[in-house]
């Protein structure tokens, strides 16, 4: 009697089983990953809907060719106005989906392949913004007596601090900074549920306490830097008040009045700060939570200071090399031996 084969996975079965299991159980990405995926589908499918006018239910893997993963990853850049980053991490995660549908539907395996066959784009890599120390410390300024401005005082310190990332900055709770004296420091929730402590300054330390002295409220799982309501601040709240602190600050130092500051801006400035200051490369690279150290070294390209500096020890072409001429006391020692 002939074995019957197994009859492939449906394609809503295989984005259940993509979702519930092998990205949340097996891979155990953090729920922030799991959502940049499942944006990623939502989109995608809606495309799907509207082009081929078939519920996402309804939809094979058949159907899922490249032409239409091009179309979609177009209509991503032209209509929605992606960056090539965004284009390329929805394409990323279309991937992911793929191979793992290539070991549950082995009969779909020859579709799958040519789907995979879409290339990430190339683009190029902006160069890093930041600031200079001088204006760094103007945005940062002089709190006032307001619970706003020393909160904002503390964030704005933080960041500069640490170069942490806006969600890990407003992710701190109380209990995981640390202001003992010769340890201070503070306990950062980065991606991928990767953890790191960070040393924290002087100046920090003493905005912190003050801060704390003035909230004693706030028990040890309560958010460091809250909103009025008492919860975490959002992204959009941190950029809000970062703005107001610019354009106070751009009224004594031009360098703010051209350009747009945003957080990530304050860490590549915390990045450069510290490579100028001769820290090595790779503990920037932990300093920053970076998972490469390739990563960091986008900021020595970057730096023209630097490149300055290691052109400045080279010989122009025109230059006459001097002959170097030892002292005759040297002289005289190497004759003794």
């Amino acid at each position: 009697m002939r074995r019957q084969s197994k009859p492939s996975s449906s394609f809503p079965a295989l984005v259940q089983a993509f979702f519930a299991e092998h990205l949340t159980q097996q891979r155990a990405l953090s729920p922030q990953t799991v959502a940049a995926y499942r944006d990623a589908f939502m989109l995608f499918l809606g495309f799907a809907e509207r082009r081929l006018g078939r519920l996402p239910a309804q939809l094979t893997l058949a159907e899922i060719t490249p032409d239409l993963i091009i179309a979609f990853l177009d209509h991503l850049e032209r209509e929605r106005h992606n960056s090539v980053r965004s284009r390329n991490a929805r394409l990323a995660a279309l991937r992911s989906f793929l191979k793992f549908a290539a070991h549950r539907d082995v009969a779909s395996l020859q579709v799958i392949e040519r789907a995979l066959g879409v290339p990430a784009k190339r683009f190029e890599r902006p160069m890093f913004g930041h600031l200079s120390r001088e204006a760094m410390l103007a945005v940062i300024g002089t709190p006032d007596d307001t619970w706003f401005s020393q909160r904002d005082h503390v964030l704005l310190l933080l960041l500069y601090n640490t170069g942490a990332r806006v969600s890990e900055i407003v992710g701190v709770k109380v209990g995981e900074v640390v202001l003992d004296d010769g340890a201070a420091c503070v306990h950062l929730h980065g991606k991928g549920r990767k953890q790191r402590s960070v040393p924290l300054w002087r100046s920090t330390v003493r905005a912190i306490r003050a801060w704390l002295k003035r909230n004693p409220q706030h028990d040890a799982d309560s958010p460091l830097l809250p909103n009025r309501d008492g919860q975490s601040m959002s992204r959009w709240n941190v950029m809000r008040r970062l703005d107001r602190a610019v354009e106070r600050a751009a009224q004594s130092c031009p360098e703010l009045a051209t350009g747009q500051i945003s957080p990530h801006t304050i860490r590549h400035t915390t990045a450069m700060h510290l490579l100028q200051a001769g820290v090595d490369v790779s503990v920037i690279a932990l300093w920053l939570g970076h998972e490469s150290p390739a990563t960091t070294h986008q900021y020595v390209e970057a730096d023209l200071a630097m490149k300055e500096r290691a052109l400045a020890r080279l010989h122009e072409p025109e230059a006459k090399l001097r002959r170097y001429r030892a002292p005759d006391s040297l002289i005289d020692f190497l004759r003794t031996l």
